[in-house]
């Protein structure tokens, strides 16, 4: 066999049977470094622990619940995406999403889920997949940035009076949140200029490929997708609610919900990595609660509580499922 061969396989067999755990280990120390250094922590555990045990308990439950149904709608919405390269189960796309929430938790702005989620696609599309998933990313982008939107307009009153932004920045920011929504819904439903527009770049013939797939994508698959990802938006929102309740934080639901989708708006707008926007999740919400609430404490458990749940419990199940995949695939493997 050839010396490049027998790279080639040594190579393979490293990704194949020690990616997997290199990436738990090193994910479990990086969430547990971030636990560790987050202030007031004993106080805040032993508020956890008798929020669960009092008689708003059952909402820590739901929210556990609603984070399965959060899951289950983006691999849904994965599924009907790549099915126009790749029948996939509702399963495997599960995997595929839940793989990808353990690479994108280290990455900004979460960049990492497209590698985690082409491992489960055949050889042959998976470079064929990122376009996909990035028209999938888009769909949520466009849903945070029009419930963002609409959340900066019905709280302008409240926060023109505080001390957040002055009234010009919050006009700024609006406008600049309007035109980026039409805009980016504008290309949404106009794929096909947008490949029209690659192939015309120079060198670019060989890469068609790559995103002629996006151009299968109807109108119908596009809204149905923008359809799944306000269901997401909604459940996130109810999980922010039903914690609130429990940890004492004294805001209506619209007060609640429309605080939230402000919080995403700066978080999709901000580079960030997932393992350490905690402190920038809890200090966005803490300001704009703040509004309503006075109970700081509660407003910082309820960040954490949902990181923990919608991200660090679905990242460690992602990394222990590539623990059993083998990205590359040959019966004749022999050096």
């Amino acid at each position: 066999m050839q010396p490049s061969n027998k790279y080639y396989l040594l190579i393979r067999r490293f990704i194949n049977y020690f990616l997997g755990p290199i990436l738990f280990a090193w994910l479990s120390f990086s969430i547990y470094t971030q636990i560790k250094n987050q202030p007031n922590l004993e106080l805040s555990w032993m508020r956890i622990r008798s929020s669960i045990y009092s008689r708003a308990g059952w909402n820590l439950l739901v929210v556990l619940l609603l984070m399965i149904v959060n899951w289950s709608l983006e691999a849904f919405k994965w599924k009907l995406a790549v099915s126009k390269i790749q029948s996939v189960s509702f399963i495997k796309a599960l995997k595929a999403v839940l793989s990808g929430v353990s690479f994108s938790v280290s990455t900004p702005n979460r960049m990492g889920e497209y590698l985690g989620r082409v491992l489960y696609m055949e050889e042959g599309n998976r470079l064929r997949t990122i376009s996909i998933t990035i028209v999938s990313s888009i769909s949520q982008l466009i849903i945070t940035l029009l419930m963002g939107g609409l959340g900066l307009m019905f709280l302008m009153q409240r926060l023109q009076t505080s001390d957040i932004a002055s009234t010009l920045w919050i006009r700024v920011i609006l406008f600049g949140v309007i035109i980026g929504f039409l805009l980016l819904t504008l290309i949404y439903f106009r794929l096909a200029w947008v490949v029209k527009w690659f192939d015309h770049l120079p060198g670019s013939s060989k890469y068609t490929y790559l995103v002629n797939a996006v151009e299968e994508f109807n109108a119908t698959l596009l809204l149905r997708l923008l359809s799944l990802s306000l269901l997401r938006f909604i459940v996130f929102g109810i999980q922010y609610y039903l914690l609130f309740r429990l940890f004492g934080v004294d805001v209506t639901w619209w007060q609640g919900f429309w605080s939230v989708s402000i919080t995403f708006l700066v978080l999709a707008i901000i580079p960030t990595i997932a393992l350490v926007e905690l402190g920038l999740r809890g200090e966005i919400s803490l300001k704009i609660l703040n509004l309503f609430s006075q109970n700081g404490l509660g407003i910082g458990l309820t960040t954490a509580t949902i990181w923990l749940i919608n991200l660090v419990i679905p990242a460690m199940i992602g990394s222990l499922l590539i623990l059993s995949i083998k990205i590359f695939k040959n019966k004749n493997e022999r050096i």
